[in-house]
């Protein structure tokens, strides 16, 4: 199969796109600005797999641009996975109008490319954030969802029901939502992980680069919630099973096994950590004691979400391979590659 991965260059994608290269024999093609990424990715990810994968340095939220530049030249494409989108939930409230033009204009444009060029299979990166701040847990899919804390979740919310309502319009056209809790740690070589550009949002690399000294504060965002410790919980899961779960889909939708044009999947681990267990777990794998500060809550934040996975291990027969703490010393493991890196003890291939 011809698969386009959106996002290529970003952190689930280009775990995807080695689970992809490493797994299958599909041809992959990515489309990447490189507006929250690097290019040095795609060395990373040609060092780990031997294969060189094409990248089209494209803003998906250019309509024609992305017809003319990408779809008119790539033919017979098999299926579209979508990652590429702003994702910092504190930087959504700050800035909604950047999140919903870039979010939902990139999600419709690629969607009128597939309805131009008859692309079958179309999988959308969503998120856990759709079910807001649930009482009953695990979250199921069938949980309802609720409008969003933040405009990032919401961004994912409407791109679900753009999907859902497009699929009702092409008989042969198969979409599904995965619904990602918390993905974190690293590939297990260590050679590619987690690097937005500027100081990180999400907890793990925050984690890393403050034991590592590249930032001076690890801040605990709110210890008075209703859980164990007073921290917030989430189902962290690590990249590489997320990635996998692609590959999974893909081959679920190939397969003609999908009842409806249009599904949705949780993808999690089944288990809640609070954010300090999270970091009682690095500690422990890096024998590194972390100095941490405690801060009022984020806006955006919800209290508690975990996943019930079931029916991704039932439909999509997907497997949990990593535990918190392989995800822990994945992540350690990347952070110390990126030291040498840093330091010149290591060439990088950038």
């Amino acid at each position: 199969m011809k698969i386009v991965v959106t996002g290529g260059a970003g952190y689930i994608g280009s775990h995807t796109i080695i689970d992809i290269l490493e797994r299958t024999d599909h041809e992959v093609v990515s489309i990447d600005n490189f507006s929250n990424s690097n290019e040095d990715t795609f060395d990373r990810i040609e060092e780990i797999t031997g294969k060189r994968v094409k990248n089209y340095n494209i803003d998906l939220t250019a309509y024609k641009t992305l017809k003319e530049e990408f779809f008119e030249k790539e033919n017979d494409i098999d299926g579209i996975i979508h990652f590429a989108a702003l994702k910092a939930v504190g930087e959504s409230v700050e800035k909604p109008v950047k999140y919903y033009q870039n979010n939902l204009n990139g999600l419709i444009n690629l969607l009128k490319c597939v309805q131009k060029f008859d692309v079958p299979s179309f999988i959308f990166s969503s998120s856990c954030t759709v079910y807001g701040n649930v009482k009953v847990q695990p979250v199921t899919e069938d949980t309802p969802t609720q409008t969003p804390e933040s405009p990032y979740g919401y961004t994912k919310l409407v791109g679900e029901k753009i999907l859902s309502d497009f699929s009702k319009t092409k008989a042969a056209f198969h979409a599904l939502s995965l619904r990602y809790f918390n993905p974190v740690g690293a590939h297990m070589s260590g050679l590619n992980g987690e690097l937005p550009k500027g100081r990180p949002n999400n907890l793990v690399p925050v984690v890393t680069q403050s034991a590592s000294g590249w930032i001076d504060d690890l801040c605990v965002h709110g210890t008075d919630y209703e859980t164990r410790d007073g921290t917030p919980i989430r189902d962290y899961i690590h990249v590489s099973d997320i990635a996998h779960a692609h590959v999974l889909a893909l081959e679920y939708l190939q397969s003609g096994k999908a009842a409806a044009n249009y599904d949705v999947f949780n993808l999690g681990s089944g288990t809640g950590v609070t954010v300090l267990e999270v970091i009682q777990a690095f500690e422990e794998v890096s024998e590194i004691k972390l100095n941490y500060t405690v801060g009022p809550r984020r806006d955006g934040d919800v209290e508690i979400i975990y996943a019930n996975n079931q029916k991704a291990k039932d439909l999509l027969h997907w497997e949990i391979n990593h535990s918190i703490e392989d995800a822990m010393r994945s992540a350690w493991k990347w952070q110390q590659y990126l030291n040498e890196v840093k330091s010149g003890d290591k060439v990088h291939h950038g």
